[in-house]
């Protein structure tokens, strides 16, 4: 009899102990994100925490690469089987990541809550072809900033509402001597020159596409195009713009060498904040001016999502970050750098509180979101179009000719 009470307790504290051990057991999953723009490293690494500490068995093995990188890198880990099990994306990308499996189709994990809970445009981060391939994260367009004390200096009342009246008052306040150059853009040749295009292309209601094949050429991508070079020719932009990102904007609009600046929506309380920016206080946003007779605002759509890879071993665990990551709670505990998905969060004093102007714009802009091609071929289109904005800038080619070089180089 003690025998057998023996080998029943023995029998028991083994089942324990492998209970004990499974419940310890810790997934490792790998997440790669973007060290610019957004959310700050320090606000990833802190959201990561809370979701550890909410899910003890699961670690998170966090990769920052700049914003140029996280394509390759994404697709060259797919390729070595193994890498990373959640992913950063551009909304550009879904095309080519779903036509080369590279992410988890979600679509029947996505709630009736969660779609009707976040904002309509929102959600074309993540789509494409009828299907979803993660959560949007960051919810982001361009903004016009200007610096008020310099526009007050200059005797101006309002900031401008056109691309034209944009560059009359660059000329005053050029005229007064109160900047050499006004304005800042991110035209350097890659992905942060595409987007400041597209804001134009949007302002001028131009076409990317038309019937599968390039339109921008013609009408409003030729206009949005010859805006660039004008602005740059006219001695109003910052030479050095051609080879700036969106972070060598930040500095030069930080250090008061900017009245104007394009970027996105992160530059706000950064410039906003006395231990880093000289304008601390002076930032003013809008959402980016319109073309007389033909728009209001413009705006291109620059968010991004997070996904599950189908390389993945752990996608269970991995959605699990996802949706943390991507939840209401926690997207309104870091409003400051990035606006939230959640349509009900701006009405939440927490969100808007202390900025209250970006979000008066943002609501303009992200409204009027204007996307870049969805394409397979995407990454070809935007090579293609970098190049013909660069020879134009220099001079070594119309904007005419360079878009029809463009057109014809673009794989489509």
């Amino acid at each position: 009899m003690l025998k057998s009470i023996t080998k029943s307790l023995l029998g028991a504290a083994l089942v324990s102990a492998a209970f004990v051990s499974h419940a310890l057991a810790e997934t490792k999953i790998n997440a790669l994100f973007m060290a610019q723009a957004a959310y700050s490293e320090a606000d990833v690494r802190a959201m990561t925490e809370a979701f550890t500490k909410a899910n003890p068995d699961v670690s998170v093995n966090l990769e920052f690469v700049p914003y140029e990188g996280l394509h390759d890198k994404t697709v060259l880990a797919q390729g070595s089987g193994g890498g990373y099990d959640v992913v950063l994306f551009d909304v550009i990308w879904p095309a080519e990541y779903a036509s080369n499996n590279v992410l988890v189709d979600v679509s029947g994990k996505i709630t009736d809550d969660m779609k009707s809970g976040v904002l309509p445009g929102a959600w074309t981060t993540v789509q494409y072809d009828g299907k979803y391939y993660g959560m949007p994260w960051i919810l982001d367009t361009k903004y016009l900033f200007y610096n008020k004390e310099i526009l007050e200096k200059a005797g101006i009342a309002n900031p401008p509402k056109t691309w034209e009246e944009l560059n009359a008052q660059a000329k005053i306040i050029q005229d007064k001597g109160l900047l050499k150059t006004p304005i800042a853009w991110s035209w350097s040749q890659a992905e942060a020159a595409i987007c400041d295009y597209t804001t134009l292309v949007s302002a001028y209601k131009g076409d990317f596409l038309k019937d599968g094949k390039p339109d921008f050429q013609n009408g409003g991508g030729l206009d949005a195009l010859k805006y660039m070079v004008a602005s740059y020719t006219s001695g109003l932009t910052n030479p050095n713009s051609k080879e700036f990102l969106e972070e060598d904007v930040r500095k030069v609009f930080q250090n008061g060498d900017a009245a104007f600046a394009l970027n996105w929506t992160y530059m706000y309380n950064m410039a906003n904040n006395p231990a880093d920016s000289k304008v601390a206080g002076k930032v003013g946003v809008v959402a980016a001016p319109g073309v007389e007779g033909k728009s209001e605002v413009s705006a291109v759509n620059g968010s991004m999502g997070l996904g599950v890879t189908t390389a993945s071993k752990h996608p269970d665990e991995a959605w699990k970050y996802v949706t943390f990551m991507t939840s209401q709670a926690t997207q309104n505990a870091y409003a400051k750098l990035s606006l939230p998905i959640w349509a009900s969060s701006y009405d939440d004093p927490a969100v808007t509180q202390g900025q209250e102007e970006l979000v008066a714009a943002a609501k303009l802009g992200l409204a009027a979101m204007y996307a870049r091609p969805t394409t397979p071929k995407y990454q070809e289109l935007s090579t293609a179009l970098q190049q013909a904005i660069q020879e134009s800038l220099l001079g070594q080619s119309t904007p005419e000719d360079a878009l029809k070089s463009a057109a014809d180089n673009s794989g489509l």
